[in-house]
């Protein structure tokens, strides 16, 4: 193998394993939980996966010249409506969304070298044109950023933490508060007298 086929085969790899990670922090919820404004800002679970799914979609079609079959809005429309759910959508249908755009953005990133071009159209100049492989640091970048999101958002709906179902362990709930509560009095401690609260 290559040097520019094996450093393909490990970022690829990273992203296949950080997409099945966001994609797991929705087992098990209510379609409430899934969807459900977690941050003063919005930020849901179901959310970060229709983003994460329409980013890659973008990243690995149009960028390209492979657009995806799916259909996008355009970018410059863009009114903020792919970090949630909408009333019409359920989470089937943004899942099954996020895992065609699995099968296309692959079907790319096989198909071409890590230093084939592609042009960005909404990165400003001088930053349009790029390659196979900085796209590949920018989506796997944005998956594992968007990724951390869905884990603290998990952790705060349930306590669920973890990367993957096999390394998950049961959370010990009075170790859990005793810890937290180590913490508190730490940063207590450390704000001194006229930070305390």
């Amino acid at each position: 193998m290559t040097d520019d086929a094996a450093m393909k085969d490990t970022l690829h790899g990273r992203l296949r394993r950080d997409r099945k990670a966001l994609l797991w922090k929705l087992d098990g919820l209510s379609e409430y939980d899934a969807r459900r404004p977690l941050t003063a800002t919005g930020t849901n679970l179901l959310g970060l996966v229709k983003h994460v799914a329409t980013v890659e979609a973008r990243y690995f079609g149009e960028v390209f010249a492979r657009p995806s079959p799916e259909p996008l809005p355009p970018w410059q429309d863009s009114n903020g409506e792919d970090q949630w759910a909408t009333g019409d959508e359920n989470r089937e249908q943004i899942t099954s969304f996020y895992e065609r755009t699995w099968a296309h953005s692959d079907a790319t990133i096989t198909a071409l070298p890590l230093n084939a071009p592609g042009h960005v159209p909404w990165w400003p100049d001088p930053h349009p044109n790029t390659t196979l492989f900085a796209t590949l640091l920018h989506v796997l970048g944005e998956t594992t950023r968007h990724a951390g999101h869905a884990d603290i958002l998990r952790e705060t709906l349930d306590g669920r933490t973890g990367v993957r179902p096999e390394y998950e362990q049961p959370a010990d709930e009075e170790a859990r508060a005793a810890h937290r509560a180590k913490l508190e009095r730490v940063a207590r401690s450390a704000a001194g007298p006229v930070e305390k609260r």
